[in-house]
């Protein structure tokens, strides 16, 4: 059996990854987790925006999923939206651009824009 410790220490543990989903202020991540999100892998997406959240302590993010957001072929798909509503959505999404979007965008403000889908489209 764990000791009140242990057991207090996993409750601290949980409360924490909780409340990336239940804050109600500060930035949202919202990542589209429809069957063509998670087939194009918006779970490893998902994962590391959570963990690069957690690794770098960072307060006032929510991490939370929805369902289609109607555009498939952009898939994984997520939306940053600010206290004031703003949202800048980025595609086409891997785990390794969404650490660069806690670093550039969460951490210092810095839109990625390269990664957005304005820069997709424009690719056309």
């Amino acid at each position: 059996m764990k000791s009140i410790a242990e057991l207090d220490e996993i409750r601290k543990k949980t409360l924490a990854q909780i409340s990336l989903r239940s804050n109600e202020n500060g930035l949202r991540v919202i990542v589209g987790m429809a069957t063509c999100g998670i087939a194009a892998g918006a779970r490893p997406v998902m994962k590391a925006f959570m963990e690069e959240i957690n690794k770098r302590k960072l307060q006032n993010i929510t991490v939370s999923m929805t369902g289609c957001i109607g555009a498939c072929r952009l898939e994984p798909i997520v939306d940053i939206i600010d206290n004031d509503g703003n949202k800048v959505t980025y595609v086409k999404m891997t785990p390794e651009k969404a650490e660069r979007v806690v670093l550039e965008h969460l951490v210092n403000g810095k839109v990625c824009a390269d990664l957005t889908i304005g820069a997709e489209e424009a690719k056309k």
